[in-house]
């Protein structure tokens, strides 16, 4: 069984946990800050990246790129942080441009999707993952993500249309 540890060997040291997961920082700080909102983000990533302190002996590289682990555990912090803490509901601004209009339009309508959905989303669109990261990240098939990702636009398509 490999471990953390065994990612990136360094002179028959392993590295740090730090300097293993120091490559990926920006991209949990994304997917927390689309999971639950810029306010909380910071405490989401840090959140996850105790939780991955705690169990990188339980990291295998056969079953996952180091990112899509990282990414996991932070959406499974992201999920818990917002059943422990209601949402707060914001306030649309009195005058605003087309263009916010449209990115405020379409985070809501990405804030209905259904959790698979949104994750799915989020992950590929927004922190830029390719399917089949973001399969690994979500437990799934390839071909799932591609009939998830499918369903979430043809939903956003609805709801922006009607809207």
């Amino acid at each position: 069984m490999h471990t953390l540890d065994d990612v990136e060997p360094n002179q028959g040291r392993p590295p740090p946990f730090e300097t293993s997961v120091a490559p990926y920082l920006l991209d949990m700080s994304r997917l927390a800050a689309r999971l639950v909102g810029e306010g909380d983000a910071d405490d989401v990533a840090q959140e996850a990246l105790t939780r991955a302190w705690q169990r990188r002996t339980t990291f295998d590289p056969a079953r996952g790129s180091l990112r899509s682990w990282l990414l996991a555990i932070t959406a499974d912090q992201a999920r818990r942080w917002r059943t422990r803490r209601p949402r707060p509901v914001r306030s649309m601004p009195r005058e605003c441009d087309t263009d916010r209009d449209r990115a405020l339009d379409l985070r809501d309508a990405v804030a209905l999707l259904p959790p698979r959905q949104r994750l799915a989303v989020e992950l590929h669109y927004y922190v830029g993952l390719p399917v089949g990261e973001t399969a690994e990240v979500m437990g799934i098939s390839d071909g799932t993500v591609k009939s998830t990702l499918a369903d979430a636009r043809a939903r956003l398509r609805t709801v922006l249309e009607d809207g």
